[in-house]
């Protein structure tokens, strides 16, 4: 394909480089031989002009020439460097040496597992030196021509598939490699390894068997686990010996975990027994001990009975020893971390009890006088209720709220003298009693205040009785007063409404001094009628100051109005006005009608007469 398509540039082209210069010319003839060839012989195009268009399409022709030319090249040395790839791959797995291993591990006279490793990896081996890299080394030889010769694709098939072999075949032998490493380095390492695991199981067992009271019942189950290890030992000794190294070697690592397993164990063990056979012991006793000698000096505990829980611990510790001997740490470990926590429960109940008694034995005095105190307060209160109930309404319930704080004063009373009489006798549990009296001593503040805000209550009762008594003569006077006013200024008569608002008050003064007669009264009601009877006496008073000011402001409007008398719309609202006045005693309306004439006929002229009114009457 190249040498055609040389041609054919070379014919279009003669006339582009028929003007460039014959050294260039024989330069390209020499790199392309074809395509020279028809430079000579073709080079004239009878003086031929080429169009833009056929410019175009040889320059696209070149371009491609170029980049076919390109690629080739670029290919043929990707070739090259694969097929250097895969040699140095081969070169790598011949620089292993591994038929010299082979040679070193026959001399070994492996038996058992070692042997059998060995055979399945020679087999390995021998399959790729015999086979796999034969081929591989026949590929590359392919391609290697092929390559040369531009044959590419053929070139690119066999490469490819020689990748695929010696890539799986290098990585067998990495592994054989490594395996008949091992092998070979097994022998020294098991002995090294074997050494140091000796010496190690050595300086175990001299401890254990040093210590071996600190072990308890795990003792005879740590020596079979010794003489277990001892004969791995033997075995792997054995094995080693035989040429088995392999094995040997499983057996060490066998070895070796167990030993970590028991240097793990050991403080573990030591630790659980010392918990059971001294820390538990020394503290189940020192709780009898203590548990007896409360009991002599009178203390009573019910929340558990302590010689039975210490009894159940004894027994739960016979289990934990069976633990201990089967070596199930994890269990052991559990089971000690519940005993423990039973043993400071009891703990905590003797120490609950203990503390409690200084608190009891010190405050029981204090307790009687508080309560005897209570009760007598209680009882003067509910007294001075009755009495005061005779005369007065207690509308709050305070009578049966005071029998009901004395009643609950006494029940304090009676539980205290059942705890009292349970102390003397032994059967006192100090911590219950401690949290009762508490109790009683935050509930007798809370009646105390209760009962003492209840007293001031009703003790304003009289002084609320008297107040309600001034007050009543204080309104009955200022009542009295606003109807001398009204009766003073000789008006013709009085308004419905204020009439009506003087029967109101007047009823309200009368019905609030009967009630203050009763021999029963209920102050509360009073003191809410007396409430609104003030307000209502200042509205009457109110209204009796808007009649008199009507009332004069009328007459002064009217005297005014007469500078306007010859207007009939003067002379109809003085008529209304008067009548307004005079009949109906509408003072407030009267002036309406003769002030509303008046700024018609006169703009302003009543709001002067208003504020001047206001000022001379503010200045008195």
């Amino acid at each position: 394909m190249l040498t055609f398509l040389s041609l054919i540039a070379a014919n279009i082209l003669h006339e582009y480089y028929y003007k460039r210069q014959i050294r260039i010319n024989q330069e390209k003839a020499r790199f392309y031989p074809v395509f020279s060839v028809f430079w000579y012989n073709y080079g004239s195009f009878g003086g031929y002009t080429m169009s833009s268009v056929q410019t175009l399409i040889i320059i696209a022709i070149i371009i491609l020439i170029i980049l076919i030319v390109g690629f080739i090249i670029i290919q043929n040395r990707k070739h090259l460097h694969e097929i250097e790839a895969i040699d140095n791959s081969v070169d790598k797995i011949a620089k292993m040496h591994l038929e010299r291993d082979i040679k070193r591990l026959d001399k070994m006279d492996l038996a058992g597992e070692s042997l059998t490793t060995l055979n399945t990896w020679r087999k390995c081996y021998q399959d790729a030196a015999t086979s796999k890299i034969p081929e591989v080394q026949h590929l590359l030889e392919l391609a290697a021509d092929e390559n040369a010769s531009y044959h590419l694709f053929k070139a690119r098939k066999n490469i490819k598939k020689a990748q695929e072999i010696i890539n799986s075949t290098l990585d067998d032998m990495k592994n054989t490699h490594d395996v008949f490493n091992d092998l070979l380095e097994s022998n020294r390492e098991n002995q090294l390894q074997y050494d140091a695991l000796i010496k190690t199981y050595r300086s175990m067992r001299k401890n254990i068997l040093a210590d071996s009271f600190n072990y308890g019942s795990a003792l005879n189950q740590l020596e079979n686990k010794l003489s277990s290890m001892e004969s791995d030992f033997d075995e792997a000794k054995n094995l080693s010996s035989q040429g088995d190294h392999v094995e040997a070697k499983r057996v060490l690592t066998k070895i070796k975990v167990a030993l970590n397993e028991l240097k793990e164990q050991l403080p573990k063990i030591k630790e659980a027994e010392h918990q059971l056979e001294t820390v538990f012991q020394d503290q189940l006793s020192e709780l009898s001990d203590a548990y007896k000698k409360m009991i002599s000096e009178k203390f009573y505990i019910n929340k558990v009975n302590v010689l039975d829980e210490i009894k159940k611990i004894h027994e739960e510790i016979d289990s934990a020893r069976n633990l201990l001997a089967g070596l199930k740490i994890d269990e052991l470990d559990k089971e000690n971390k519940k005993i423990a926590s039973q043993i400071d429960d009891l703990y905590n109940v003797l120490a609950t009890e203990y503390k409690a008694r200084p608190f009891v034995e010190e405050n029981q005095s204090k307790m009687f006088t508080l309560i005897s105190h209570q009760q007598i307060a209680s009882k003067k209160l509910v007294e001075k209720l009755r009495h005061i109930d005779e005369s007065y309404e207690l509308t709050h319930g305070e009578l049966d709220e005071s029998k009901h704080l004395e009643q609950e004063v006494n029940d304090m009373n009676r539980q205290y003298t059942v705890d009292t009489q349970n102390i003397a006798d032994g059967k006192g549990v100090y911590s219950e009693i401690q949290n009762s009296w508490l109790a009683m001593l935050d509930r007798l503040r809370q009646i105390d205040a209760e009962q003492k805000q209840m007293s001031q209550d009703v003790d304003g009762l009289y002084d609320s009785e008297n107040v309600a008594n001034d007050s009543i003569k204080h309104f009955k006077q200022e009542v009295s007063l606003v109807y001398r006013r009204l009766q003073r200024r000789k008006l013709p008569g009085n308004p419905d409404s204020f009439v009506q608002m003087y029967t109101l008050v007047v009823n309200e003064i009368g019905h609030v001094s009967e009630q203050l007669s009763e021999v029963r009264i209920n102050m509360e009601k009073i003191s809410n009628e007396l409430i609104q009877i003030s307000d209502d006496v200042e509205r009457l008073k109110r209204e009796a100051d808007d009649i008199i000011n009507s009332a004069n402001l009328v007459e002064l409007t009217m005297q005014y109005s007469n500078k306007y008398s010859d207007r009939d719309a003067i002379q109809k609202a003085q008529d209304k006005a008067m009548k307004l006045y005079q009949r109906n005693y509408d003072y407030k309306n009267a002036l309406d009608t003769i002030a509303t004439a008046l700024e018609k006929a006169e703009p302003g002229a009543y709001q002067r007469l208003e504020n001047s009114y206001y000022s001379e009457k503010n200045n008195k």
